[in-house]
């Protein structure tokens, strides 16, 4: 399966990379175990998960997608076949929230221990931290990486100004850089384009977004009031049933149609090859769609049909 370079950390990922926010949430253990496998034997090695997943869930605390990966890891022995990504900074009930460098070293340390490993593939700031310097957010991360827990470092949920000022400070201060930048970003949801993608594909930094479905939208599943019942995600669809929604999932039906895929596959192949763009980033439930995402890694769509999609998304 093809490789794609995530900015200049010297880190490849296939051309789709697992959201690990279901497993502990709506995958339990059990269904977890069994996504990882059928993901690393179809290719898709790279996980991506945060310590706050899922807290949401009622009985939970945060960590849990990190504990299972990390007993996953123990009981496969595959350490070395995956990519990890986890992140850090949004609230963790209990223990804080944010970039400071006292919070982060906390809390490299508590996902290092939930997963089971020596070093993080890729660390991530999952949002900005106003209050902390980004001096003092990549002194933090810097030392991480001296002392062999991270391997690079990413961001997510920046502006596209603030981001730029992490990447100016990183080279006028000698400090590790981001290397990717993980936003809300679909065919639904374009709103980057304006500024943080350019800056993404101006810098080098590999754009890995999440949402590259719109919570299920770009399936196709839900296609009226009717449908929104059908999975804990279907009310925050809602939004998306308008005209211009109902636009694109023709505009998908047509392309999915012309290349013998699905809409969710013709979804996910869209963001192949756009400037600034590593891999998106999806989630699955079952095996069966585990399928689907290890097909559309494979999918290139023509230019015609991209165009289709681009128009049909385009923004009022």
């Amino acid at each position: 399966m093809q490789k794609i370079a995530l900015g200049r950390s010297g880190i490849t990922v296939p051309p789709v990379i697992f959201g690990c926010n279901v497993l502990g949430w709506t995958a339990d253990k059990a269904q977890s175990f069994r996504l990882l496998d059928a993901l690393v034997d179809a290719g898709l090695n790279a996980f991506d998960t945060a310590d706050v997943y899922s807290a949401w869930v009622p009985g939970n605390q945060g960590g849990e997608s990190e504990t299972i990966i990390g007993e996953w890891l123990k009981a496969r022995g595959r350490r070395n076949d995956v990519v990890i990504l986890t992140k850090a900074g949004m609230e963790m009930p209990g223990k804080g929230k944010g970039l400071s460098p006292a919070y982060l070293a906390r809390a490299v340390e508590d996902s290092l221990t939930r997963l089971g490993i020596e070093r993080i593939d890729l660390y991530q700031a999952h949002r900005d931290d106003g209050e902390t310097p980004h001096e003092d957010v990549l002194g933090a991360f810097q030392r991480m990486i001296e002392a062999g827990k991270v391997a690079a470092i990413g961001a997510s949920n920046y502006t596209a100004a603030r981001f730029k000022e992490a990447l100016a400070a990183s080279a006028a201060h000698g400090l590790p850089r981001f290397e990717t930048m993980q936003p809300m970003y679909n065919l639904m949801e374009r709103g980057i384009e304006a500024d943080l993608l350019p800056l993404c594909a101006a810098e080098g930094v590999g754009t890995i977004p999440y949402y590259a479905l719109a919570s299920g939208f770009l399936t196709g599943k839900y296609r009226g009031e009717a449908d929104l019942g059908k999975s804990p995600r279907g009310r925050g669809v809602a939004k998306y049933l308008d005209v211009r929604g109902l636009r694109v999932l023709a505009a998908l039906d047509a392309v999915a149609s012309r290349h013998g895929i699905t809409p969710g596959q013709a979804a996910l192949a869209w963001f192949k090859g756009r400037p600034g763009m590593a891999a998106p980033i999806a989630s699955a439930t079952t095996l069966e769609q585990v399928a689907e995402l290890a097909r559309a890694a494979t999918v290139t769509l023509d230019a015609t049909c991209a165009a289709e999609l681009d128009a049909a998304s385009a923004p009022a």
